[in-house]
């Protein structure tokens, strides 16, 4: 062979991703990991970049 092989097990070719393009199944609620406040996720805009409004904390993404 006269080119380097790149990948080998498919790697870097959206493995994990469904097979109907872009995944929407992200998060549905943003939550406070400190003091338990949620609130809906807003889509487009990542819960790590919302601090909570009761205590300060950075908020994580959730499926509920």
């Amino acid at each position: 062979m006269s080119g380097t092989r790149r990948g080998g097990s498919g790697a870097g070719r959206g493995a994990g991703r469904p097979a109907g393009g872009r995944g929407l199944g992200g998060s549905t609620q943003c939550s406070c990991p400190k003091c338990g406040y949620t609130e809906p996720h807003t889509r487009g805009v990542p819960c790590s970049n919302k601090s909570c409004p009761k205590c300060g904390t950075r908020m994580v993404g959730a499926r509920c």
